[in-house]
Order: C-alpha cells, then sequence, then structure tokens
C-alpha cells in the first residue's frame, strides 16, 4: 500500500516557510506599530497552520467562517479567535462561544450578539467596519457608525468595543491609499471622541494594505492588518518582496494518459462543462497529457502554474487538467508527478478538497 505521502493529487505545504513569512513580516510591520492578525482561511484554517502561526506571538488569529473557528479551538489554539466575515443572526451562539472578536456592520446584529454575550457570561470584542468605498460590508454613514459605538459603550455590557476597520479590494477593488487610509484614522478620531477614549485598534484593511506599511505611507494611527494572502504566498499583487518565500504551496498531480493528438477539437462545438464557449487555436498534431485534478479541487486552472519547463496549461473540466507537453525535454509518461506552484485563490480550494491529500513539511515536524 503507498503511503500517505504518495498518494495524490497532493498538496505539500511547508509550515517552516509559512512561519518564516510571518515573522518576516512582524518583524518589518514593529517600527510602525502596526499589529498583524494572521488570516488562516486561505489554508481552510488548518490547525498545523495556526499552530505555526501562533509561535510567531501574535494577539489575534482570524478565519472567516464560524465552523474553523470550532476547528481551531477544538485543535487547542489558544490565540484569541476573530471572525472576519459578518456574523448572521442564526450563528451567534456559536461565534461568541468559538471566538473572542468579530467584525460588525448592523446595529441588530450588534444587539443580538450583545444578549448573547451576556447570557454566556462574556464579554465579546467588536470591531466597527466602515464602507470607505469598496462597497462590501462597512457602515456609509458617519453619524450612523458613531451612534453605534456609543451605543456599545454606554449601553451593550456584553461587548467592547475594540475598534474600527476597513475592508478594502476584495470586492469593488478599490485600492488602499493615503486617502482612504486618512478617511479611516478620521472617522477613528470621531469614534474616539464620541466613547471619550481612545480605541485599541484601526484596522487598515487586509493584504493589500501591507505595502503601504513597508513603504512607510501608512498612516500612524492605522496599527493593525488582516493578513492571509500575503503570509501564505509571500506576496500580494503589485508587491512581490524579497523577503518571503513564494512556494510554501506545492501541488502535485499524477499523469494518467500521455499521447499526440489534435489541439483543435474535432466536431461542432457547444459549451464546456461549466456553460462556457472557448476557443482553441489549431497548432498541429501536439504531444498532450492529462493529471488527476480539476477545477472542482482548485478553481480556476490559471491559478496553477507548472513547475517544469515545456509544460502549459490547457484548460480543465471537473476532474481532469489538459496539458501541452510537447515541449518537455526528455520523457513524461503515464504515472510521472507534476509539480505546480499555486495562487491564494487555488490554496482555498485546495485545501478543503477531500480528494486532495494535504502534507506538511518542517524542521520542527
Amino acid at each position: 500500500m503507498n503511503s500517505f505521502k504518495d498518494q495524490y493529487p497532493q498538496l505539500e505545504i511547508d509550515l517552516d516557510k509559512l512561519k518564516e513569512n510571518l515573522a518576516a513580516l512582524i518583524e518589518r510591520c514593529h517600527d510602525s506599530l502596526v499589529e498583524i492578525v494572521p488570516v488562516v482561511k486561505g489554508g481552510n484554517s488548518l490547525p498545523e497552520i495556526a499552530r505555526v502561526f501562533e509561535k510567531c506571538g501574535v494577539k489575534y488569529m482570524a478565519t472567516s467562517r464560524v465552523d474553523q473557528l470550532r476547528t481551531l479551538k477544538d485543535a487547542g489554539i489558544r490565540t484569541p479567535l476573530m471572525l472576519i466575515r459578518i456574523p448572521m443572526l442564526s450563528e451567534l451562539e456559536s461565534v461568541v462561544a468559538y471566538s473572542e472578536a468579530s467584525l460588525q456592520s448592523d446595529i441588530t446584529v450588534i444587539r443580538a450578539i450583545d444578549e448573547e454575550a451576556k447570557r454566556q457570561g462574556k464579554i465579546h470584542n467588536v470591531i466597527l467596519m466602515i464602507d470607505l468605498g469598496d462597497l462590501r460590508e462597512g457602515f456609509w454613514d458617519a453619524e450612523e457608525l458613531v451612534r453605534a459605538a456609543v451605543e456599545i459603550e454606554k449601553e451593550r455590557k456584553g461587548l467592547h468595543l475594540l475598534g474600527v476597520g476597513v475592508n478594502l479590494s476584495c470586492y469593488g477593488s478599490v485600492k488602499p491609499s493615503k486617502r482612504n487610509m486618512q478617511g479611516l484614522a478620521s472617522l477613528s478620531a470621531d469614534v474616539e471622541q464620541a466613547i471619550g477614549r481612545k480605541l485599541e485598534y484601526v484596522s487598515g484593511g487586509a493584504s493589500t494594505s501591507v505595502p503601504m506599511v513597508l513603504d512607510g505611507t501608512m498612516p500612524y494611527r492605522v496599527n493593525m492588518l488582516r493578513v492571509g494572502e500575503f503570509v501564505l504566498t509571500g506576496q500580494i499583487y503589485g508587491c512581490c518582496p524579497d523577503f518571503t518565500h513564494k512556494d510554501a504551496f506545492t501541488l502535485r498531480a499524477e499523469v494518467v494518459e500521455c499521447r499526440e493528438k489534435p489541439s483543435l477539437p474535432v466536431g461542432e462545438l457547444t459549451v464546456d462543462a461549466f456553460g462556457r464557449v472557448r476557443e482553441y487555436v489549431d497548432r498541429g498534431i501536439r504531444r498532450r497529457a492529462i493529471v488527476d485534478i480539476g477545477r472542482v479541487d482548485y478553481g480556476d486552472c490559471e491559478d496553477i502554474k507548472p513547475r517544469r519547463k515545456g509544460v502549459e496549461v490547457l484548460g480543465a473540466s471537473s476532474d481532469h487538467t489538459l496539458l501541452d507537453v510537447h515541449d518537455v525535454e526528455g520523457e513524461l509518461k503515464v504515472g510521472d508527478i507534476l509539480e505546480f506552484d499555486v495562487n491564494y485563490a487555488s490554496t482555498v480550494y485546495l485545501t478543503g478538497s477531500r480528494s486532495v491529500h494535504v502534507t506538511f513539511k518542517s524542521k520542527e515536524a
């Protein structure tokens, strides 16, 4: 019988590289007094990843799903957990039970979570989200934000107002800038004046805000970032520093067919398995390979990049990925293993697929 490490498709996660990525980012943010909250949802909140992040001494760790909060608690993670997806009314009992903090943007939910926290005998920390143009979650009206903050501070005995925050780039593609970060700092000052004390945190977004800290343009008052992609992949669009590892995740897939075929489908064309109209280029007869993984495992085939020279991803169905291997040097045959680099979007799928065998690499282990 094959060992677990010989089962494919396989995603190998180098825990040492992830730990070094987080430690390097924390070190570089220290002089700016910006705390990093590592977000583990990109790795499906695997406890193995959370444990190495915990060793970096972070004050909070975050994810976006309540079931993942429970998984982390059950795995013995002691670092306080933060829910970074605004919660449903129907899940507030679990939110309070399994997290110490959450992002909030609706007064109805805020009042309900206050009651739940009191019922459980806890004080739940809240970060009020502000919408600065990305049009995802957050208070749009500044007066409504301030009223909510005052209500939490003065009336909601089960809650503690930990700070204010913003989300950028995730939906509306709005880039973090001096202008919107200064707007966040200004609104945080309005809240502080209204409640009569300084907020512990002004949370300036996620991985896309990291470049502002690195280049020294982040306003001083912003002192927290919720970072997932930058730590897991070592980079973010437009920022590829030399102090991080870019290859902490390695996808391996087994070749299940390899032969010469036409490059242009034969017959009348319709849509593919996902209802898309595709275009094909006639390159003549080419050597092609199929590997044992598909879109249900990693999402978009453009998000995986072959490491072997001469291998080109042509496309994918649910369960197969089609490769052009005509220009590969040496022999490629059925049973061979090909390696791929993966991006942040694909790690979310891969770590959540029951068909992908996740293994870990670590000197400590």
